[in-house]
């Protein structure tokens, strides 16, 4: 029987990632240039990056929001999903890292479909306020802010609407209520605020693989 080591999560996930997802000129070179660049290591995993592109085709998301740019490596999976028409608008609060996302979505081909919003999301979202409504909202950015990014996302969202939060699972750490952990206690009260807000009608996955013991939530805004 394989022991479910870290080291076998890992392994586990790049079969997964090989066998569903493959290899791609643009993404490759989208991590090659965050990595260059210096940019942290904390970008979704491959898979995770094919399933915000499937969710979106699913829902027939035509109009997104992305909170959390970094290299543009979950922005290029997310507006080939929207397809041509479609546009993504994405939030990024440090102009280096957009720099660099927004040459990496331009090599993909698919700089027309993105508009990168430069600054605190916390403050750029209440600039989105009376644009057309978003299909689906992807929220990957400074854990502590969640619920602020959640009410946005309620705010900004039409009925139906795919919110997606990502990195849950916090190796555990959501269950100790001891914790002092600034990104477990948001993400904890996001987690709490998604059960309890009439908002949203939400579910959570924990997952293992190439970056930890984490997880997503899956909401729909009502």
């Amino acid at each position: 029987m394989t022991e479910p080591t870290v080291e076998n999560w890992r392994r586990a996930d790049e079969f997964l990632s090989d066998t569903l997802v493959g290899h791609d000129p643009a993404l490759d070179a989208a991590l090659a240039a965050q990595r260059a660049a210096g940019l942290p290591d904390i970008e979704v995993a491959p898979v995770s990056g094919k399933l915000l592109n499937l969710m979106a085709r699913i829902s027939g998301a035509r109009r997104v929001l992305e909170i959390g740019t970094l290299g543009g490596y979950s922005t290029i999976w997310l507006a080939r999903a929207v397809g041509e028409g479609g546009t993504v608008t994405t939030i990024e609060a440090e102009s280096g890292n957009a720099a660099i996302a927004r040459a990496s979505i331009d090599a993909a081909g698919i700089g027309d479909r993105v508009a990168i919003r430069i600054g605190r999301a916390a403050d750029v979202l209440p600039t989105l306020e009376g644009s057309e409504p978003f299909d689906l909202v992807f929220i990957d950015a400074d854990k502590e802010s969640n619920t602020i990014y959640l009410d946005w996302a309620a705010r900004l969202g039409r009925s139906g609407a795919v919110v997606i939060l990502d990195n849950i699972g916090r190796e555990g750490e959501i269950v100790r209520e001891d914790t002092t952990d600034p990104r477990v206690i948001g993400t904890r009260d996001a987690l709490r605020m998604l059960g309890e807000d009439s908002r949203f009608d939400a579910t959570a996955l924990q997952t293992v693989g190439i970056k930890g013991w984490d997880g997503i939530a899956l909401a729909i805004v009502m």
